[in-house]
């Protein structure tokens, strides 16, 4: 069975998830602790609200070094929702930094008839990757910020009314989702499958 940290810094739906990791096989453990984090070989970096929130309690609790220090080590990381939208370097959303793994910047979605966004969209995958495996496919999105699809790490793209965001990203052995795996039904279970699987490699 793979071994996965769920990085717990105080938000989100980190039961969920478990227990949808856990459905996938794995054995999860979910931890506030910058050293079990640190020292982890897979990583899991969920979220709800607001990215301003998830920064500070990442900052604040030592959490934010432990997963740059996991990222040195090219362990893989996935960041699912505001986990994805943290990872980049910057967010309009509360005007913060990020962790800056990624490069980019997450704005608020322009061209969307209602915000927050909820509900059921297609992700289109853009190049070849381990985490694309499966798509297209059709998941379960709720935010009103994401990236935009024309940056770097996109690996698939979601058209929302007039807008197209980016909603699987990577580069490196640091990935994300901007829909919900753990809502999204077979489409989720594949790509929290591919994840569990995948060693940090494009």
């Amino acid at each position: 069975m793979t071994a996965v940290t769920v990085v717990d810094y105080g938000g989100g739906n980190v039961r969920s998830l478990c227990a949808a990791l856990e459905r996938c096989g794995a054995t999860v453990t979910v931890s506030a602790e910058p050293s079990v984090v640190a020292s982890s070989n897979r990583l899991m970096l969920a979220g709800q609200g607001a990215a301003g929130a998830a920064m500070q309690a990442l900052n604040a609790t030592g959490l934010a070094e432990a997963l740059l220090d996991a990222a040195r080590r090219h362990v893989p990381l996935l960041g699912v929702c505001v986990g994805l939208q943290v990872l980049f370097d910057h967010s309009e959303e509360d005007d913060c930094a990020g962790l800056g793994l990624l490069h980019g910047s997450v704005r608020r979605i322009e061209g969307a008839e209602r915000l927050p966004h909820l509900g059921w969209n297609d992700v289109e995958p853009l190049s070849e990757h381990p985490l694309t495996h499966d798509l297209p496919a059709i998941t379960y999105f709720a935010h009103s910020y994401a990236v935009t699809a024309d940056i770097p790490s996109a690996l698939a793209v979601t058209r929302i009314d007039r807008a197209t965001i980016a909603s699987v990203v990577a580069h490196g052995s640091v990935a994300g989702a901007q829909f919900h795996p753990e809502r999204s039904s077979e489409a989720g279970r594949q790509l929290l499958r591919r994840f569990l699987a995948w060693d940090g490699d494009a």
